[in-house]
């Protein structure tokens, strides 16, 4: 019996270095080549640029009191002073909180208390956030917060006008805290993920090799930095590899994505599918020159064959990898190849990347299943975080005493080593006795030649328990599908208990700033009773 267990085998070391001694040696690598730009406000840095900048902020911050150890809180959406505050806080031992731009003041505060926050950075505004505002709402109860400075302000200049004074960096190791990243939980207070240099140096470094970059790369980053996805897979993988990040926007916005490729001559571009999905429906979409596209990255939540399939054949990105992780695991644990042909880059989320194991089991007893069998992914290796800030016994509950980390994720292992999530514990319908992976309904909805996006929820049931919902986005909102036709489309091709008894269709899914769908609120929003959609409600029982 070949079990569903797979180890990394690398010629390649694991890498030493802290995040700021890698910079080092990028800028001392490639001092001319351009390391950012910042499309939205024109700037542009070279490594010798930027890294002298990092070192001024450094600088700085030493000034400001900031020591090993210190929480320095980020609140902002992307921009290159971001990017900036990253790397200048990783130089001196900080331990940089990502703060999760679309929280409001309530949460803005849980996690400037519950991290011992001294010294937050934050935008000033941004669309409907005014950023400042919900500041001083919360800052009397945040008892550690001594300093807000805000980009694009006066305090911004006033911070970098400060000098160390002769302070130098405490020495560091690269199995300190860098980073503290909260997970967005579906109930309780967020956890905050604690991130060594090791755990996200590596990781970013292995994505990129993974994909092959070099200084000649430009990787066009969408995604928000306050995510593993931004500042671990676009930004640590560009500078360990002397490559070129390019911010296209603040916030994603697809035509000024795509402009940012076309005019920045990208060679890579990252988003979630919901990203690549907006893209591709452009109006223009065929008048953007995307020739320099090689390869890039989608991730973040599950990727859609129809869609990966458009994204190879429509935006020359012949390269691109599915990768599979949590923030948790620093993120990536799986990763598709380059070379992988077409239907294990739609099929699956790739094989276990170097230096990392992988395991598929039975989520009751840990024992390791067979190839072939769905059960719980769990991941072992570098990546695995440090554990939830101040909180043993949440850490207790996800890493076990063997190091694994439990994903939460239902995954089966091929028999080639490949994975194939088919869907969240959590998430798992369980229909008078069935259990139903959505995944597995979504993926063959994706067909339907009304349906451009869908999300496939169990609600509650008197009679089965659970019902199954699909929440549909379609291709033209004039001509919607009808819950007949998708009952119709999966009739004799869809076992019968797994076909919906629901459609509810939408004009956009209910989002976190980071791209994924939140299923539980389509849950909490359309648990109550029959669709109200204009599918015309529940249908008839076909069991």
């Amino acid at each position: 019996m070949n079990l569903a267990y797979a180890h990394g085998v690398s010629d390649t070391p694991l890498l030493g270095d802290t995040v700021g001694a890698n910079l080092d040696r990028a800028v001392a690598t490639w001092p001319d080549r351009e390391a950012l730009v910042d499309v939205p406000t024109g700037r542009r840095w070279t490594y010798a640029q930027f890294g002298s900048d990092v070192e001024r902020l450094a600088d700085a911050l030493l000034g400001s009191g900031v020591r090993k150890g210190d929480r320095v809180g980020i609140w902002a959406v992307n921009c290159a002073e971001w990017v900036l505050v990253q790397y200048a806080t990783a130089r001196i031992g900080a331990v940089m909180v990502t703060i999760n731009p679309a929280y409001r003041a309530s949460e803005l505060a849980y996690v400037l208390h519950q991290a011992g926050i001294s010294l937050l950075f934050a935008s000033l505004r941004h669309k409907g956030s005014d950023y400042r505002a919900m500041v001083d709402e919360v800052r009397g109860e945040c008892e550690d917060l001594r300093e807000v400075v805000y980009f694009g302000d006066p305090s911004w200049d006033a911070l970098l006008a400060r000098t160390a004074g002769g302070a130098r960096p405490e020495p560091l190791s690269c199995d300190e805290p860098v980073n503290i990243q909260y997970t967005s939980g579906t109930t309780g207070f967020p956890k905050g993920a604690t991130l060594s240099h090791h755990n996200i140096l590596n990781n970013g470094y292995f994505v990129g090799e993974m994909i092959a970059y070099t200084e000649r790369d430009r990787i066009c980053a969408p995604v928000p930095f306050y995510h593993c996805f931004g500042m671990v897979m676009a930004n640590l993988a560009a500078t360990s590899h002397g490559a070129c990040l390019v911010i296209p926007a603040p916030s994603f916005d697809p035509a000024a994505t795509l402009r940012a490729v076309q005019e920045e001559r990208c060679t890579s571009l990252y988003g979630v599918p919901t990203m690549f999905i907006a893209e591709l429906g452009l109006p223009d979409f065929a008048s953007y020159d995307l020739s320099s596209l090689r390869t890039g990255i989608m991730a973040g939540s599950p990727c859609p064959v129809e869609v990966m399939k458009r994204v190879v054949a429509e935006m020359n990105m012949a390269e691109v990898s599915i990768c599979y992780g949590m923030t948790e695991t620093s993120p990536v644990s799986t990763q598709t190849r380059r070379d992988d042909d077409l239907e294990r880059r739609t099929g699956t989320v790739g094989r276990v990347m170097p230096h990392v194991e992988v395991k598929v089991v039975d989520p009751a007893t840990g024992i390791t299943l067979p190839r072939g069998e769905a059960g719980e992914l769990r991941t072992r290796g570098y990546g695995v975080m440090l554990g939830y800030w101040d909180e043993p016994e949440k850490t207790a509950d996800v890493i076990d005493a063997g190091r694994w980390m439990h994903t939460g994720d239902l995954a089966v292992m091929r028999e080639d080593g490949y994975v194939q999530i088919v869907g969240r514990i959590k998430d798992m319908i369980i229909r008078g006795g069935e259990n139903i992976s959505p995944r597995e309904i979504e993926e063959f909805l994706y067909g339907h030649a009304k349906i451009a996006d869908v999300q496939v929820v169990g609600v509650p049931d008197a009679r089965y328990g659970e019902e199954i919902l699909a929440c549909v986005v379609p291709r033209d909102p004039a001509d919607p599908p009808t819950l007949e036709e998708v009952t119709a489309f999966c009739r004799d091709r869809l076992a019968h208990y797994k076909i919906p008894r629901r459609v509810e269709v939408l004009d956009e899914f209910p989002m976190t700033v980071s791209g994924k769908v939140r299923k539980v609120e389509l849950r909490q929003r359309f648990g109550g009773g029959a669709g109200q959609g204009l599918s015309g409600g529940s249908g008839s029982d076909r069991s």
